[in-house]
């Protein structure tokens, strides 16, 4: 008889209900319910799971309880949101979407992985892998930006990262693919509002992120809190039982979100808890957190057999499983049992460096303003967001709360020693309050360079955040035209540097600052890796993982739109365009300069006709003319001349990455497997079609920057 099979003859019905239980322990609240002291339910084995508790020492303590004094000796399992990191934050995952690089995408991960588990941690809620092509919705910052081909790159990148090569390993985490499934577009971009999509886009869209996290063998899934085309999704038969189980194949747990059993009372699809536990069961929802619906709820829908104990048993047996593969029967104790060595731990602050500088977008920079100017004698740097340490780390923070992160300020004056660097914060981020402006715009006189700091705090962005105006909030943009005008009337350049989770409504500072970062969050190392790209001992290379909207109205925008019979002409008035905004998007999806320039020509793609089993290669020649070396990443597009159903305007399949000094030539070569062509037919199953597919590729989503050339396919 194997362990758990032994196991399962022995419990209760309240023993099994406690392995389908989860509950916080305090740490840390992600919800609207705070849990209580759950010792005595740990020993009587009516909780078998954890959230928000880390540290080896408390971890430790609670397993001997779950070990040692239960009567079944069953270990708990315990969780963490580790979304950018554990102590070390690296920058946001939307930021770091934005580097393009499926090994440094693993790589975060897995770092997070290892210091997570050195804390005792067997579990994460993450990756997050929700397309987002709404800013307005804050939980934005968390996922992959607006692509389903870079967020599949991504789910499995991060579930090899978080997971490693074994699961029962000491620094390996049982990662969460969530939130299943569709999250992100929700009505009017309000957290936890209704969605209704077209089941196309669900196919096209959303779900691949997830089958890619499968396929990568991640060890459990969570619905999302939202209903998808009426269905709450943590009742959701067809997906959770139909998709995910019979046609994925997924034998893993299946966790609810916090609390989101027992609003499926708020949906108004149950009556009472009773009646939610069992919709969540049947759809084969395993561990209930934070609800207490299971406890609570199955043992009535039980004894009215409204459920059986057999659909319970196959929860819980997917539940011990689950522990068993990640090493818990066997040692308990096994994570966290040793601390890390400094060696280990300053390493991975320097990765967050690192990371942290490749993050960052030049979303702009006339007149070659950045750099600045070498060993400068005084510099400006000005706002809410230059002297604040903690708003670097940005939402989510997990463990990081109290680690120190280095400020704007506090990095640029460790870069640049020498100089005389004057601040004033302006005004607050939030608030009307905007006395000290006129303070703040006579400091900009005399110095090499304004350094303007603006953006949201790290409250606007993640869970419950939603910004109906994704702009810059309180009377920064009055700060920014004071700031401008003293500086330009002088000749002094400014560089804007903003901080969100999210792409930002910026037009006005995106046309009179000099130059333009975009920050995101970058995490603990951010005051040193903007001084890197500012000051030029890193040239930025990052990438918007989002189209950047002029307008709010523009939104939800993204380059995978599909055409349209009237396509926009600005000389024709019955076509699809606004009066008031240009359609296009203010900086495109893939959109990112760099301290070199780079010249693309000589697109080749061989062979021109191509069979179903064949690998085009596509190589296109790239030179920095540029005064600096630098790195260049390309997209790889593509577009179909003819299909059985409308397709998106361009769909991203590949991109690469070059590193070029100044003046020297390379070639950049990709390879795109005709299978990849195939679509979803008119039935939503995979079909290709013979005839004329165009290449397009090119430094962004921006059709002007485009190399084309046309294969045929048989």
């Amino acid at each position: 008889m194997s362990r758990i099979d032994a196991l399962m003859a022995r419990m209760t019905l309240a023993e099994k209900l406690g392995q389908l239980t989860m509950s916080a322990a305090g740490h840390a609240v992600t919800g609207p319910v705070i849990a209580g002291d759950s010792t005595q339910s740990i020993v009587d084995g009516t909780i078998g799971n954890l959230l928000n508790l880390f540290g080896a020492g408390p971890v430790h303590e609670v397993q001997r309880l779950a070990v040692e004094e239960s009567r079944l000796g069953i270990p708990l399992l315990i969780g963490l949101d580790v979304l950018h990191g554990h102590r070390t934050l690296f920058p946001i995952p939307l930021a770091e979407a934005g580097i393009f690089d499926d090994t440094l995408w693993e790589r975060t991960a897995r770092e997070a992985a290892r210091e997570a588990a050195a804390d005792g941690l067997a579990m994460t809620f993450a990756p997050m892998l929700d397309v987002s092509r709404d800013p307005r919705w804050g939980r934005t910052a968390e996922g992959p930006g607006e692509d389903p081909w870079l967020n599949a790159r991504i789910a499995r990148a991060r579930v090899r990262g978080f997971q490693g090569p074994d699961l029962a390993s000491a620094d390996a985490l049982g990662a969460c693919a969530k939130h299943f499934v569709a999250y992100g577009p929700v009505t009017a971009g309000r957290d936890y509002a209704a969605v209704d999509i077209s089941e196309r886009a669900l196919h096209e869209v959303h779900l691949p992120g997830f089958a890619a996290a499968l396929r990568a063998g991640v060890a459990t899934l969570m619905p999302a809190f939202t209903s998808l085309n009426g269905v709450p999704m943590t009742a959701h038969i067809p997906l959770l039982r139909g998709w995910l189980r019979d046609e994925m194949g997924f034998d893993g747990v299946v966790v609810s979100d916090y609390n989101a059993i027992a609003e499926l009372v708020e949906h108004g699809v149950a009556v009472d808890l009773v009646d939610a536990a069992t919709l969540a069961l049947k759809a084969g929802v395993d561990i209930d957190m934070m609800a207490g619906a299971y406890r609570r709820g199955l043992p009535v829908a039980l004894a009215q057999g409204r459920v059986t104990i057999d659909e319970i048993d196959a929860c819980v047996r997917r539940v011990l499983r689950l522990k068993e593969r990640l090493g818990l029967f066997d040692d308990p104790y096994r994570r966290g049992a040793s601390a890390e060595p400094a060696s280990v731990l300053a390493g991975r602050r320097a990765l967050a460096r690192d990371v942290a500088r490749r993050a960052i977008v030049m979303l702009k920079n006339e007149r070659a303003t950045l750099p600045l100017p070498a060993a400068p004698a005084a510099l400006c740097v000005i706002g809410p967001l230059a002297d604040a340490s903690s708003e670097m780390k940005g939402p989510w923070w997990g463990a990081g709360e109290h680690e120190p992160a280095t400020s704007v300020l506090a990095g640029l004056r460790a870069a640049l020693p020498q100089a005389s660097i004057r601040h004033a914060a302006g005004v607050a981020i939030e608030g009307g309050d905007d006395s000290g402006i006129d303070a703040a715009a006579a400091l900009c006189v005399g110095v090499a360079a304004v350094v303007l700091c603006l953006g949201e705090s790290v409250t606007m962005s993640g869970e419950a955040a939603s910004r109906a105006t994704p702009a810059l909030p309180g009377r920064q943009t009055a700060l920014a035209e004071a700031v401008i005008a003293r500086a330009h009337a002088t000749g002094i350049p400014v560089v804007a540097v903003v901080f969100s989770g999210r792409p930002l409504v910026i037009p006005w500072l995106a046309e009179h600052a000099d130059a333009v970062l975009a920050a995101w969050f970058l995490g603990v190392e951010a005051g040193h890796a903007l001084a890197d790209v500012l000051t030029g001992l890193a040239s930025p290379s990052g990438r918007t993982p989002m189209s950047w909207p002029r307008a709010v109205g523009q939104v939800p925008v993204c380059f995978g739109e599909r055409p349209t019979g009237r396509p926009m002409s600005a000389d024709v008035a019955y076509t699809s365009r606004y009066q008031d905004v240009d359609n296009s998007p203010l900086y495109a999806f893939g959109h990112g300069l760099t301290y070199g320039r780079f010249r693309h020509d000589d697109l080749q793609v061989t062979p021109r006709r191509a069979r179903r089993h064949d690998t085009l290669e596509i190589r296109v020649r790239v030179r920095n003319e540029g005064p600096r070396e630098a790195e260049e990443t390309l997209f790889l597009f593509v577009r179909a001349r003819l299909s059985r159903v409308t397709r998106p305007v361009l769909e991203l399949k590949g991109y690469a990455k070059l590193r070029l000094p100044s003046g020297d030539t390379g070639v950049v070569k990709l390879d795109l497997p005709v299978s990849d062509l195939c679509y979803l037919g008119p039935d939503l199953q995979p079909v290709s079609d013979a005839g004329e597919v165009e290449i397009l590729v090119g430094p962004s989503a921006d059709p002007a920057g485009l190399l084309r050339t046309s294969i045929e396919l048989d």
